[in-house]
């Protein structure tokens, strides 16, 4: 049964088709900058729609360079959660909720409670 074993190959950490008269697919290399003058070029097929901005590596919001800056939508301001539980509670509500899981944090940790 030895005799049978594949020895020296790496099964499954290589293809055994070779690469020979395939074309990989055709690409464009997009420029963006960030308000701060950062380039970011990105690689895209051809075929893809180019977004107008994209976030950097930092966080920054960058623009293509080849476009104009996109218009900013007025839209609803995106809801938080703090936006949402205010919706549900009030400020007492809530300092009441906090003095009292703040209690049972301390009370677990054997540390003095407020009363």
């Amino acid at each position: 049964m030895s005799d049978r074993s594949l020895r020296g190959m790496r099964l499954g950490a290589q293809s055994l088709e070779s690469e020979a008269g395939v074309e990989p697919a055709a690409r464009q290399r997009v420029e963006y900058r960030t308000e701060d003058g950062e380039q970011v070029f990105v690689t895209f097929s051809v075929e893809a729609d180019v977004p107008a901005t994209w976030t950097s590596k930092t966080g920054k919001e960058a623009f293509l360079v080849s476009g104009e800056k996109p218009a900013e939508t007025e839209g609803k301001p995106v809801r938080t959660h703090w936006d949402m539980l205010r919706e549900r509670r009030s400020l007492e509500e809530l300092e009441e909720t906090y003095k009292i899981q703040l209690n049972k944090l301390r009370a677990s940790r054997g540390e003095e409670v407020d009363a």
